[in-house]
C-alpha cells in the first residue's frame, strides 16, 4: 500500500471520529443544560429558604449548612445538604433514632390494643406522620441532587468530547500534511524490519 493512501485513510478516519465526538459533545452539553435548568426551576418553585442563625447552631448541622445559610434552594448540592443534614437530623431527634417503618409498626400494634393509652397512640400517630413527610421530602430533594449530579457528569463528558474532537482534528490535519511530504511512490511494508528467528534444529 502506498504511504499516501494510508495517510489519507487514517486522516479521513480521524475526521470522522472528530465529527462523532463533536456530535456527542453537543448532545451531552444539551443534556447537561436541560437537567440543570430543570433542577433549578423545580427547586426554585418550592421557594425553600435554607435555614440560618439559631436553626443551624447544632454541630450536626452547622458545618454542612453554614455556607448556604439564608440562600434560596436552587441547586442539587443545597438539596442534599438540607435533606441529609437538616431534615434527617430533626427526624432522628424526633424519632429518637427510629425510622418511619419502626414507628409505623409501633403505631399499628398499639392501635390494635383496645387498652392502649389514647394519648400515646395519638403521639405515635403524629410522629409517624412527621417521619413520613420527612422521608417524602428527603426523597424528592435527593432525587434533585441525583439529577443535578448527572447533569454535572454530562457537562464533563461534553468537555472531554470536545477536547477529543479537537485532538483528532489536529492529528488528521497533521496526517494530511505528512501525506503531502511523502514521495508518491513510497510504499508501506507491513512487517518490515522484523527479524526472522530460525527454527531450532531437530536432533
Amino acid at each position: 500500500m502506498r504511504r499516501r493512501t494510508l495517510d489519507t485513510i487514517l486522516s479521513a478516519g480521524g475526521f470522522v471520529v472528530a465529527a462523532v465526538l463533536l456530535v456527542a459533545g453537543g448532545l451531552l452539553m444539551w443534556a447537561s443544560n436541560f437537567v440543570q435548568d430543570n433542577v433549578h426551576s423545580q427547586l426554585a418553585d418550592q421557594k425553600i429558604t435554607m435555614p440560618s442563625g439559631k436553626a443551624i447552631e447544632d454541630p450536626a448541622i452547622k458545618p454542612y449548612l453554614q455556607q448556604y445559610a439564608g440562600q434560596q434552594m436552587t441547586t442539587g448540592a443545597q438539596a442534599k445538604a438540607y435533606a441529609d443534614h437538616y431534615i434527617l437530623v430533626h427526624m432522628n431527634k424526633a424519632g429518637q433514632g427510629r425510622t418511619y417503618e419502626e414507628v409505623s409498626g409501633e403505631f399499628i400494634a398499639l392501635s390494635a390494643n383496645p387498652n392502649a393509652d389514647k394519648a400515646k397512640v395519638a403521639e405515635l400517630g403524629q410522629l409517624r406522620q412527621t417521619l413520613f413527610m420527612g422521608n417524602t421530602l428527603r426523597g424528592l430533594l435527593l432525587n434533585a441532587y441525583a439529577f443535578g449530579t448527572m447533569g454535572t457528569i454530562a457537562l464533563w463528558g461534553a468537555i472531554a468530547s470536545f477536547v477529543g474532537a479537537a485532538l483528532m482534528f489536529l492529528l488528521s490535519l497533521l496526517g494530511l500534511r505528512h501525506r503531502r511530504n511523502v514521495p508518491a511512490e513510497q510504499e508501506v511494508r507491513i512487517g518490515a524490519g522484523r527479524t526472522t528467528v530460525p527454527a531450532p534444529a531437530v536432533g
